[in-house]
């Protein structure tokens, strides 16, 4: 199940995908991809940083749901997809 995060169109937040309870020893993260839904920006480029990739998002339509999906390959040659829900609203 994607976790869910409440975003005010305002805001300019980071959000992070945390792999690295699931990478294995001395495994890393190869690539990544960020698939964000229109309707939101990424206004800057993400980060990663031992098996944490972090993406800033802004933007949005209150009363919109947002997925933003991020898929990754290890140095083991392994691949995971996960994708967060962003619900936006003015607080």
């Amino acid at each position: 199940m994607a976790q869910v995060f409440n975003k005010d169109p305002d805001a300019v937040l980071d959000y992070a995908f945390d792999w690295s309870s699931w990478l294995a020893t001395s495994e890393t993260i190869s690539t990544r991809t960020i698939t964000v839904q229109s309707g939101l920006t990424q206004p800057s480029t993400d980060t990663e940083s031992s098996g944490v990739v972090t993406v800033w998002l802004s933007g949005g339509t209150p009363g919109t749901d947002y997925d933003v999906a991020c898929k990754i390959e290890t140095s083991a040659s392994r691949t995971d997809e996960r994708t967060i829900t962003i619900k936006c609203k003015n607080r």
